[in-house]
Formats: C-alpha cells, sequence, structure tokens
C-alpha cells in the first residue's frame, strides 16, 4: 500500500524499496504473518509521533476514580454526621466513588437497622449527585454501602457551589432569619430614607 492506502501489488523486496526511497517514504511492514506479507509505505517518524500524540491525548481525558472511604458509627452525633456527609457530597463532587462504612460494636450488632437508618439518610442527603452502587450490606461487624456520582447531576466543577447551609424557621420575635431577609422583610419606608 502506498500512503493513500491505496494498493500496488504484490511487489519484490528490492523494488518496494526503491518505490520507498523515490516518494521518501519508509517501507513498514504491517502484517508479517500473512502471505505474502503486507507493507505499506509512510512516514514512520511522522506516525509515531502522531500516535504517542493520541495516546498523550487520551490519557489526559481519562479521569482517575480513586474510592474515598468515610466511617461512621450508629450512635453518632447530628454534628459530626453533618461534616462527615458533606465530606461525603465533596468526594462525589470530585468525581470520586464513596465506601460508607458503619462500624458496629459490642451490642451494636444486634440492631442493625440503626445502621441501615444511617446509611438511608446519607443516601437521601446526597442523592441529587450520587447514586447508589452497592446496596447496603451487611458485612461481618460493618455494613458497607457505595456511592458513585451521577454523571447527569454533575456539574463543572468551578460553576458547582458548596453545599446550602440550613437556616432556621424565624420565632414570633423574627430571631433565626438572617439579616438580609430580615431588611428584605421590613417595609419599603423604613429602607429608604428621603
Amino acid at each position: 500500500m502506498d500512503a493513500e492506502g491505496t494498493k500496488l501489488g504484490v511487489k519484490p523486496l528490492p523494488e518496494a524499496l526503491h518505490i520507498a526511497r523515490e516518494e521518501d517514504l519508509d517501507l513498514v511492514e504491517v502484517a508479517p504473518q500473512a502471505n505474502p506479507p503486507v507493507c505499506r509505505l509512510m512516514d514512520y517518524g511522522k506516525w509515531k509521533f502522531d500516535e504517542a500524540q493520541r495516546a498523550k491525548e487520551s490519557r489526559r481525558r481519562t479521569t482517575n476514580v480513586t474510592v474515598k472511604e468515610m466511617k461512621y458509627r450508629p450512635k453518632i452525633g447530628v454534628g459530626d454526621f453533618d461534616t462527615k456527609t458533606r465530606q461525603v457530597a465533596r468526594f462525589l463532587g470530585e468525581g470520586h466513588k464513596v465506601k460508607i462504612t458503619i462500624m458496629f460494636r459490642g451490642r451494636e450488632m444486634s440492631h442493625p437497622e440503626l445502621g441501615k437508618k444511617i446509611l438511608d439518610k446519607i443516601a437521601e442527603q446526597v442523592g441529587t449527585t450520587a447514586k447508589v452502587e452497592a446496596a447496603p450490606r451487611l458485612d461481618g461487624r460493618n455494613m458497607v454501602m457505595v456511592l458513585a456520582p451521577d454523571k447527569r447531576a454533575q456539574q463543572p466543577p468551578r460553576a458547582q457551589a458548596a453545599p446550602p447551609r440550613r437556616s432556621r424557621e424565624p420565632d414570633a420575635n423574627g430571631a433565626g432569619e438572617a439579616p438580609e431577609a430580615a431588611a428584605a422583610a421590613a417595609p419599603a419606608s423604613e429602607t429608604q430614607e428621603s
């Protein structure tokens, strides 16, 4: 075959080398096991360079997905639960898989429903950005669940913001309201001074 891919037919080796030199190309054996062997006229240095560029591009495009692990206990406090769950959401946002482990000790083993409840609560909280890849299962003294990032819900990392903070509902006196919300709720005559 020549550089454009057209077949030149069966040629003896000296003639094929002569044709390659005339066109300033290399004679490259493509299929040595064929009878007769198949050779191609090409610029081998250019082909190697292009192949290296394609390999480099494919390596750059692949993302290295790692499995992060977050460990919980059945008697975890609300603050610790929120902190760990925010970390899980961050890992998922970065494109990592997350293995969530509930560690049981002693009598806690007789109440696996507590661990299942915690895992369900985690899956519910990160449900918009993740999907359950491996359902909760008891593995010795641990209960394990694997979450994977949901590609459809993923946003570019720059556009993705931190999870929204929980706000308290104001009581009768307005306590618990954010200052911006209080200013927005005030009548327009009080906010504008003429």
